[in-house]
């Protein structure tokens, strides 16, 4: 009987770190001003902003000038992270801040807490950690159930951390 219990608990312990976690949903950025919200893109993982904190400004310094007059709400951030081992992803990350795309990687640390880091040059590197985020989200305005049309992107009005 002993055998059998050690060996349930062995056979438990080497399965738990080869479970990957789930890292779509909703992350709280470092300094809580933002949320990424990361969703499948094809074979890759994708991050768009979902809410800001305070208003959302535009994107202002990207090298295109059509686009600086777009909102920040929906940006593109984490481009195309492609599986690169067990709960960590490759890409690229778009830093509004200063219209710059970096090489970067995303690595989840636990369920609720995920790191993030960008590189310059390919070997100067520096990065946070975000934490799972709950958000509230405005109900949708369209009451037509008989619509074609996709349902919009639910507005997200409010966020904090998912996990104490």
């Amino acid at each position: 009987m002993r055998k059998w219990c050690f060996a349930a608990a062995a056979l438990v312990w080497l399965e738990g770190p080869a479970l990957a976690t789930d890292p779509n949903g909703d992350w709280l950025v470092a300094d809580k001003t933002a949320v990424i919200r990361l969703t499948p893109c094809g074979p890759a993982l994708c991050g768009n902003i979902a809410w800001t904190k305070s208003a959302p400004g535009t994107d202002r310094n990207n090298p295109d000038p059509a686009k600086r007059s777009r909102s920040v709400i929906g940006l593109p951030i984490l481009l195309d992270m492609k599986p690169a081992g067990p709960n960590r992803w490759e890409g690229e990350i778009y830093n509004a801040n200063d219209g710059k795309t970096y090489t970067g990687r995303i690595a989840l640390a636990n369920e609720n807490v995920l790191r993030i880091e960008g590189c310059v040059l390919g070997f100067l590197c520096g990065g946070e950690n975000w934490s799972r985020a709950k958000c509230e989200e405005a109900p949708s305005r369209r009451t037509s159930a008989s619509s074609t049309l996709p349902p919009p992107s639910p507005a997200v009005t409010s966020c904090r951390e998912a996990a104490p």
